[in-house]
C-alpha cells in the first residue's frame, strides 16, 4: 500500500464524518438557538427556514428568543393569555402561526406587526377572544381562522373583519356570544346586517340628547321653583304690612280740622 492509498483510506471516513455533522447541524439546530420547551427542526435541509414546535408546553406567554428564520410556529394547546404588540416582529420568514387552544382574550393593533407580508395562515381558534382592535387584521394577507371564540359583535369587530383579505370565510365562522343588538346573540356574524358603528353613534347621540334634556328640565324646574318662592315671599310680606296697626292722628291735627269746619 502506497502512502497515497493510506492517506486516502484515512481521509474518506473523516470527510464522511464531517458531512454527517454538517447535515445534522442543518437539520437539528443548536439547542441554544431554540426557546425552552420548543423543538426546532428543518423540514428540508435544502430549504432555508425552521419549523418551531412549542405545542403542549404549558407556556403562559409567547416564548422569547424565537429563531429569526422561523417559517412555521406552533404555539397551540398552551395557556397563553395575551399576544403583546410586536410579539413576532423580526420573524420575516414566518408563513404559518398556530395559536389555537390557548387563553387569549383580546388582540391589540400591533399583535401581528412585522409578519403581515409573509404570513399565510393564522389559527386563533378555540381561545377566549371577545374583542379585537379594529386594525388588528388590517394589513394581514393571511387566511385567519377565528372560530370557537366567545365573540362580542360590535363596531370594532365589524371593522376588523371587514378589513381582512379573507374576511368572508372568517366572518362565517364567528358566532356572536354577545352583541350590541340583543336579537343577534347566538347568531352568525354574517346575520348582522346592521352597521354597528352607526348604531353606536346613534346610541351616543341619543344619550347626549337625553342628557341635554335632563339638564334643560332641571333648569326649568329651578326657575319655576325660584318664581314660586318669590311669589310666596311677596305674599307673606304684603300680609305682614296689612297686619300692622294704623298710625293714630295727633291732637293738633284734629283741632285744625274742627276750626276749618
Amino acid at each position: 500500500m502506497t502512502l497515497l492509498d493510506l492517506w486516502l483510506s484515512r481521509s474518506i471516513p473523516m470527510c464522511l464524518l464531517l458531512q454527517s455533522l454538517v447535515l445534522m447541524a442543518l437539520c437539528f439546530p443548536s439547542a441554544s438557538m431554540c426557546p425552552k420547551g420548543c423543538i426546532c427542526q428543518r423540514a428540508d435541509p435544502h430549504l432555508h427556514g425552521l419549523n418551531v414546535t412549542c405545542s403542549q408546553s404549558r407556556l403562559k406567554e409567547i416564548p422569547p428568543g424565537l429563531p429569526v428564520d422561523t417559517v412555521l410556529l406552533r404555539l397551540d394547546h398552551n395557556q397563553i393569555g395575551a399576544v403583546p404588540d410586536r410579539a413576532f416582529h423580526g420573524l420575516r420568514l414566518l408563513r404559518e402561526l398556530n395559536l389555537s387552544h390557548n387563553a387569549v382574550e383580546t388582540l391589540g393593533e400591533g399583535a401581528f406587526s412585522g409578519v403581515e407580508a409573509t404570513l399565510q395562515v393564522l389559527d386563533l381558534s378555540h381561545n377566549r377572544i371577545t374583542s379585537v382592535h379594529k386594525d388588528a387584521f388590517a394589513r394581514l394577507k393571511a387566511r385567519v381562522i377565528v372560530d370557537d371564540n366567545p365573540w362580542h359583535c360590535d363596531c370594532a369587530l365589524q371593522q376588523a373583519l371587514g378589513g381582512m383579505a379573507h374576511n368572508h370565510e372568517a366572518a362565517a365562522r364567528v358566532l356572536c356570544r354577545s352583541s350590541e343588538l340583543r336579537d343577534q346573540e347566538g347568531r352568525s356574524f354574517l346575520a348582522v346586517d346592521t352597521d354597528l358603528c352607526n348604531l353606536a353613534k346613534r346610541t351616543t347621540d341619543y344619550a347626549m340628547l337625553v342628557t341635554m334634556f335632563g339638564w334643560f328640565a332641571m333648569v326649568i324646574s329651578y326657575v319655576v321653583y325660584y318664581v314660586r318662592q318669590n311669589q310666596e315671599d311677596a305674599r307673606r310680606h304684603l300680609e305682614y304690612l296689612k297686619s300692622l296697626p294704623s298710625k293714630p292722628k295727633k291732637p293738633d291735627e284734629a283741632d285744625d280740622i274742627s276750626t276749618v269746619v
